[in-house]
């Protein structure tokens, strides 16, 4: 058995517009600028806390703030998509004889919907990592009861973040491309994998 794990929004959803809308929404409650589709792309290359800084946003506030944005996905989880290619790839991923996992800072419940309403049935298990910045934790958990060394999974995401999660349990890490971080941020990281599709992920695994 091969061991794939996939981040969710940005990776395998384009969820940009609904977290957008979700953000404005209580930009005035929580005293934060709003934002634009563009201004994803002109912030690709700050840290987190950079775009913090730059929109205003109150990181003390996030626990209090997170919970509402996930509800408002939730509501809106029609309005999400799939990238294009990924139900494909996925299909392809579990006919070569991998074991496909999500593991997200989304909560469980949301991708599930998603999940259904996309009809994708590939997925053995959503795992979900409760604080922003705790994804290592999670993943040593799921090398411990898999009985897996971390050179057995494969993580896929598009954020710095994780894979400074991944470098802290070795697990080794595959970029792409299409989410959020931009290469600028990757780069000094550097993850084992780059890949700019799904086409090109599925042959980059084998």
């Amino acid at each position: 058995m091969k061991y794939v794990m996939f981040d969710f929004d940005g990776t395998l959803a384009d969820s940009s517009g609904v977290f957008i809308n979700a953000w404005n929404t209580y930009a005035d409650q929580y005293d934060y600028e709003p934002v634009v589709k563009e201004d994803l792309v002109l912030t690709r290359n700050l840290t987190i806390q950079q775009r913090a800084k730059h929109f205003r946003f109150p990181m003390h506030k996030l626990p209090l703030i997170l919970p509402k944005i996930y509800r408002y996905f939730k509501e809106n989880v029609n309005e999400v998509k799939l990238f294009d290619g990924i139900k494909d790839m996925l299909d392809a991923l579990s006919e070569k004889g991998y074991e496909i996992t999500i593991l997200s800072s989304n909560s469980k419940e949301n991708i599930e919907l998603f999940l259904k309403q996309e009809q994708i049935t590939t997925v053995s298990q959503v795992l979900t990592s409760s604080k922003l910045f705790g994804k290592d934790t999670v993943i040593k958990r799921f090398l411990k009861q898999r009985q897996l060394s971390p050179e057995q999974l494969v993580y896929v995401g598009d954020e710095v973040r994780d894979i400074i999660a991944c470098n802290k349990v070795h697990v080794p890490f595959m970029w792409v491309s299409w989410g959020l971080d931009g290469y600028e941020m990757i780069e000094k990281e550097q993850p084992k994998y780059v890949v700019h599709s799904p086409k090109e992920l599925l042959n980059t695994l084998g």
